[in-house]
């Protein structure tokens, strides 16, 4: 893909670098000169367009027109909405990502301020140390991108409920499914007769309102709900 990204802090150079990396075509726009000696320890210098990421000459003249995405991630939550708004209404492109510095200003990160994707990282942050703190030994690898449903691991423990019973025996949250088993480096997909081993590595797919219910058939000492 042809990605262009605002921003040349931290965020912004390892994207970039990772990007280009994975043989994407990247161009990053940084307003600051000074910044060059920290981005050219990552970057190539063709990949980096001086100037200011809310400026439509910079955006156009570093090729905007024919990028399939891009990415806003200043320190400045203006900056990374004028972009984006730019991006979408002015020049076309067809994917927006916005970088949330202050969660109150989350509201105003929306479709019809040209942003599809908005990644508010305090809010991510508070809500992913809040719910491993209430789901015991599970682990959320990560949530996707379009519902509430994210996907999950949890090893099966010594005493679980789950252990030593058939798949076909537990009866999982009605918007769960175990999407894979992972035990003594072999992947397993699970089936009805599957029985469940201590250290089992369950992999499951689960809706955020039932991942304690489903934590309940491996941790230590609970029980799910009859």
């Amino acid at each position: 893909m042809k990605v262009m990204i605002i921003g040349g802090g931290k965020v912004g150079t390892y994207l970039a670098s990772y990007l280009n990396n994975e043989k994407h075509e990247v161009k990053l726009i940084e307003l600051r000169p000074e910044e060059d000696p920290r981005m050219l320890q990552d970057l190539p210098r063709d990949l980096i367009v001086h100037g200011s990421g809310t400026d439509p000459d910079v955006l156009e003249a570093a090729g905007i027109r024919k990028v399939d995405v891009l990415a806003a991630v200043t320190g400045v939550d203006e900056v990374n909405l004028v972009a984006t708004s730019l991006a979408r209404f002015e020049f076309m492109v067809p994917r927006t990502i916005a970088r949330v510095n202050h969660p109150k200003n989350a509201w105003m990160f929306n479709e019809a301020m040209g942003v599809d994707v908005a990644l508010n990282q305090a809010d991510l942050i508070a809500s992913m140390i809040a719910e491993e703190m209430s789901l015991g030994d599970m682990m959320t690898l990560f949530m996707l991108r379009k519902g509430n449903f994210g996907v999950v691991e949890e090893k099966v423990a010594p005493d679980a409920y789950a252990l030593g019973k058939r798949l076909s025996e537990l009866q999982l949250p009605s918007q769960a499914n175990l999407a894979a088993i992972l035990r003594r480096g072999e992947l397993i997909i699970p089936h009805g007769d599957f029985v469940f081993q201590a250290a089992d590595e369950v992999i499951a797919i689960v809706h955020h309102d039932q991942k304690q219910e489903l934590a309940k058939f491996f941790d230590h000492h609970r029980l799910p709900n009859p």
